[in-house]
């Protein structure tokens, strides 16, 4: 017998419930101490003033899940936390964010704490620790769920940094009929290049490096360079965040570059790309247009920059 409640099928015959998600995001969840408008010169000795210092959720995965939950879709998360405050914090903002966290790992470890300083214009700067290598957590290609989209929030940084792990999610989650989403960072360590995923570029559906990512990875001077060469590569659509000066996308037939949204004041640009990402896919999974997917894009990323912290919009 199965019974069908809240996006969630239940076999009585077999005990096990399975969920069918809209997206699953995979990546690395971190808490954020974020420091915003510390002042230049101490008041007293040894001590400065800030406007603010706040915990916030953050980490690609995280962010993204957290935005889409928001909109109203099912949402799941892999990622690792420990067994420790941070993952604590961590693991009940997301289930109150009513993200899916049945994939979550607690393990013996130290749940990756980005030290954030964010001026008052809104740019950062991050101070990371070991942690974010998350020593002892790896994801098993079995873990990835059916859904609509599987999405790898940051491939080439833990817990996605080894190619043949990345290799392996991509095409369970491809044999699984889901639609493929990467988005990409710098490596951490060593040199790791788009040549060593070849086989597997073909079936990405969706690719979101930013411009630094882009060059980094194809070696072109140009955003439509970078933007054909990824797509020589195999990837499909090709939508390349450029911050402040918006997106340049190239797929379904169509090449185009957007201008980011005007906001009255950026406060915060943390997760300004996982939140693009998060309201490009919520079109793909409403049938819009590319054009229009990449607008939900912009306009989640503005939502995200009038708030502290990249959980957060």
């Amino acid at each position: 017998m199965l019974l069908l409640y809240y996006g969630t099928i239940h076999s009585a015959r077999e005990g096990r419930i399975k969920t069918m998600f809209d997206v699953v995001c995979v990546g690395q969840a971190v808490l954020d101490c974020i420091t915003r408008g510390k002042e230049s010169f101490p008041y007293k000795p040894n001590v400065y003033r800030a406007e603010t210092i706040r915990l916030h959720t953050g980490g690609d995965a995280v962010n993204e899940s957290k935005a889409l939950a928001g909109m109203g879709f099912q949402v799941a998360v892999i990622c690792g936390l420990g067994r420790d405050i941070a993952g604590d914090i961590l693991f009940s903002e997301l289930s109150k964010a009513g993200v899916h966290t049945e994939l979550v790992r607690r393990l013996e470890m130290d749940t990756p704490i980005a030290n954030l300083q964010v001026a008052r214009d809104g740019s950062r700067i991050s101070v990371n620790s070991d942690a974010t290598r998350l020593p002892g957590y790896s994801i098993r290609a079995e873990e990835v769920p059916d859904a609509k989209i599987v999405s790898f929030a940051s491939i080439f940084r833990p817990p996605l940094e080894d190619p043949a792990c990345i290799k392996a999610l991509i095409q369970t989650a491809k044999k699984k009929g889901s639609i493929v989403s990467v988005d990409t960072k710098l490596p951490l360590l060593g040199t790791i290049r788009l040549a060593d995923l070849e086989e597997v570029l073909p079936m990405i559906d969706y690719c979101f490096p930013n411009e630094k990512e882009a060059a980094y990875y194809t070696g072109k001077k140009t955003i439509p360079e970078m933007a054909h060469a990824l797509q020589d590569a195999g990837i499909r659509n090709v939508i390349i965040k450029t911050g402040p000066e918006g997106c340049y996308c190239c797929g379904e037939g169509e090449e185009f570059a957007l201008p980011a949204l005007p906001v009255p004041s950026v406060v915060d640009t943390t997760g300004a790309g996982d939140h693009f990402v998060a309201g490009f896919l919520s079109g793909v999974l409403r049938g819009a247009s590319f054009h229009g997917c990449a607008v939900l894009g912009l306009q989640q990323a503005a939502r995200a920059i009038m708030h502290i912290g990249g959980g957060e919009a």
